[in-house]
């Protein structure tokens, strides 16, 4: 059917999604783009910064998985207005603070409140996407957290040398209530969306509909398809947060660049990653219009994105800025391109009233795994003198190892089946 005919106001829902994630990303990535500047004004240590981050992964579990839940009875229209509203609040309060507790403060709230804008997201993908859709809407949307982190260090170091970097975190930090506004107007459920025609709600409930049942956590916790998203998550997570949080540290420490200077290599990175997690979701998506099943198109899309990681390893050897920049952009590229994938299977394996449960429970998998990862590089980097080896040769072999576990939990990626 054509596009233009059955009506676009679903691809109006996934651009809202995509800011919303692009302003949530922006607001995460300012500590670590600003991380070698405070580190110097206020006397931090990598272990100081590892609890920091640490705070952040410690609240980012709890709101994950609390607003899961929360979202699925409440529903997204008013949760996240509740969670972007919240989390500018706790953005822009990072400029009160100058203590390394002030600021394990500021991102706990950040953290908590930041939680609650993937399980939203994925959820309305759920509601708003056909199963065949639904990869690509969220490659799309999930590329928003690579525009955030290429927006932060294009923008931060600028608001930083002109006002003082507490002036970063309250302009980033406003950005949310504009969106709020927006997400208040525009949002209805597809059946209930004066803009939706019939034509464009057919298309979006094209697929069977799910039991209408409510899913404790407790059931969900019995099927494998709810531990292969925690395991994928668990391992992929901290990868990403290493990332956002530690890649201007290692180009600072590895090439002596400034605040100014690793913008470039910064964006470089997020953009190409952003291409990544488009093309990711876009080729399962691909595949099953082509008539694969929903199994091999995913599970092949993953093994290509977790192969594609493998070489990030050589970084820290390579002794060249743009080699290494190079092997990370791949590598992050690869790991939006597994990630569209990875929340796309609650949505073919779950009823859509669980998806946001399940997202929320893997959700806090990644973060609590992402709490500890801090807690390791941070100690490895401190006692190792900025030795950044064993966090890169670990991040390239993780995704191949939870590729193997998800398939050996699912083999034949079946709905669950709910009494």
């Amino acid at each position: 059917m054509n596009p233009q005919r059955i009506g676009r106001v679903r691809w109006v829902i996934c651009a809202l999604l995509f800011f919303a994630t692009t302003i949530n990303y922006i607001d995460r990535a300012v500590l670590g783009v600003l991380k070698p500047a405070l580190e110097k004004e206020l006397g931090w240590t990598q272990v100081d910064y590892g609890w920091i981050v640490t705070a952040f992964q410690i609240t980012y579990a709890v709101g994950y998985v609390a607003a899961g839940k929360l979202f699925d009875h409440i529903g997204v229209r008013v949760g996240y207005i509740l969670s972007v509203s919240l989390w500018s609040v706790a953005a822009m309060a990072h400029a009160l603070v100058r203590s390394v507790f002030g600021f394990c403060v500021a991102r706990g709230g950040l953290g908590l409140a930041e939680g609650g804008n993937f399980p939203a997201a994925v959820k309305t993908v759920a509601e708003w996407f056909p199963k065949e859709e639904r990869a690509f809407a969220t490659g799309l949307f999930n590329a928003g957290s690579n525009i955030g982190a290429v927006a932060c260090p294009l923008v931060v170091p600028w608001l930083a040398a002109r006002w003082g970097w507490q002036a970063a975190f309250i302009v980033t930090g406003a950005i949310g209530f504009a969106w709020v506004v927006l997400w208040a107007i525009c949002y209805r459920r597809p059946q209930e969306h004066p803009w939706v025609s019939p034509a464009e709600l057919a298309h979006i409930q094209k697929d069977p509909p799910d039991p209408q049942v409510k899913v404790p956590w407790l059931v969900l916790l019995r099927h494998p398809q709810t531990w292969a998203f925690v395991v994928g998550m668990a391992a992929s997570s901290p990868v990403w947060w290493f990332y956002i949080y530690w890649i201007p540290d290692f180009l600072n420490k590895q090439y002596h660049l400034k605040l100014t200077q690793s913008s470039l290599p910064l964006i470089t990175i997020f953009l190409v990653a952003d291409v990544g997690g488009i093309a990711g979701g876009w080729l399962s998506s691909h595949l099953i219009k082509r008539g694969w099943t929903v199994n091999a198109a995913r599970k092949t899309t993953l093994l290509v994105c977790s192969l594609c990681v493998v070489p990030v390893f050589l970084t820290p050897l390579v002794g060249n800025l743009w080699v290494s920049v190079a092997l990370v952009a791949l590598a992050a590229s690869a790991h939006c391109g597994f990630a569209a994938n990875l929340f796309t299977l609650v949505s073919d394996t779950a009823p859509r009233k669980a998806v946001s449960s399940i997202v929320g429970i893997g959700g806090m998998a990644g973060a609590i795994a992402g709490m500890f990862s801090a807690q390791l590089i941070g100690r490895v980097l401190h006692f190792t003198n900025n030795n950044y080896f064993v966090p890169f040769a670990l991040a390239s072999v993780v995704y191949l190892a939870a590729l193997g576990i998800m398939h050996a939990l699912t083999p034949r990626l079946e709905p669950m089946k709910l009494e």
